[in-house]
């Protein structure tokens, strides 16, 4: 199998270097290099539990090879027809069809059940495919304006006097807009990440496992909704100047710490509720419990 992965690797080698500058020169995609190092890790752990037998599974393999060529077939027509796409999108092809291709190989060479012992880390590589232009610009106004109404709901609950136009919010003696850079995307899709791999550690029902990781949108939503309430009142009680404060500037990481506190809060009921059978079918992992907040 490290022989075929080995080659599928090479002969994608100049998406993967793509994928790599694109990783570091961006703020929002920086963290697909802990994709793959999580996966692995994921599957190192989880070793003990891989089947001793190899049953190739090549019918199996048919399906994520047929879908790997066709992406990339879809490309190579979408270029011809004078398609230009955007470095996201280009990656995004590119990198899932790699994925797809080495499912392929772990299928024709392991088995399905080699392949279903490792669902889950490998399906966790998907989420190194870089967000596609379009669907990066949907998330980003959505988790805009979600955040400002949050914002609102703040100023409101605190009695502060705000007029409120779009993303435009004029306060006693202050106006700012919320602009895309405020919706959090970046924060949010790495509170995203946490929260999927908590679901997975630490929760044994699927159905808790949703819950935990669709927690993640209205927590992140109100940390976001909490930052700009809370730079706004530092501009009004302070003075406008504090729009250029550090908080404003680099707070981010502060306020995503907080947002794992209710996050936390939520696995460790979803933990507590889940039945006795369940917990002790997690007790041979020592990582499969958290103690109570």
């Amino acid at each position: 199998m490290l022989a075929v992965a080995a080659v599928i690797i090479l002969l994608f080698a100049r998406p993967i270097g793509d994928l790599a500058r694109l990783s570091f020169s961006s703020d929002l995609f920086s963290y697909i290099p802990l994709i793959p190092l999580i996966s692995v890790f994921l599957v190192w752990t989880g070793r003990r539990s891989l089947p001793s037998d190899f049953i190739p599974s090549p019918r199996l393999a048919l399906i994520p090879l047929s879908a790997g060529l066709l992406l990339l077939a879809s490309y190579g027509w979408a270029r011809s027809m004078g398609w230009k796409p955007e470095v996201s999108d280009y990656l995004a092809l590119m990198t899932a069809s790699l994925i797809l291709l080495l499912a392929a190989g772990c299928l024709f060479v392991l088995g399905k059940a080699t392949l279903r012992a490792i669902a889950f880390p490998a399906a966790f590589l998907f989420l190194a495919v870089p967000i596609p232009s379009q669907l990066h610009a949907w998330i980003e106004q959505s988790l805009q304006r979600a955040s400002a109404d949050a914002a609102d709901l703040l100023f409101w609950m605190s009695g502060t006097a705000v007029f409120r136009q779009g993303f435009v919010f004029q306060l006693p003696g202050f106006t700012f807009e919320v602009a895309p850079e405020c919706s959090g995307i970046h924060s949010t899709l790495v509170l995203f990440i946490v929260g999927l791999l908590a679901a997975h550690l630490f929760l044994r029902t699927p159905w808790r496992r949703a819950l935990l990781v669709l927690a993640v949108i209205p927590v992140a939503v109100f940390r976001n909704g909490l930052r700009i309430f809370t730079i706004g009142q530092l501009c009004v009680h302070i003075g406008p100047d504090m729009i250029h404060s550090y908080i404003h500037r680099h707070g981010g990481p502060i306020f995503f710490v907080l947002s794992l506190v209710p996050l936390y809060i939520c696995l460790a009921i979803l933990q507590k509720s889940e039945p006795r059978r369940a917990l002790d079918g997690g007790r041979h992992n020592p990582s499969s419990a958290i103690p109570p907040p």
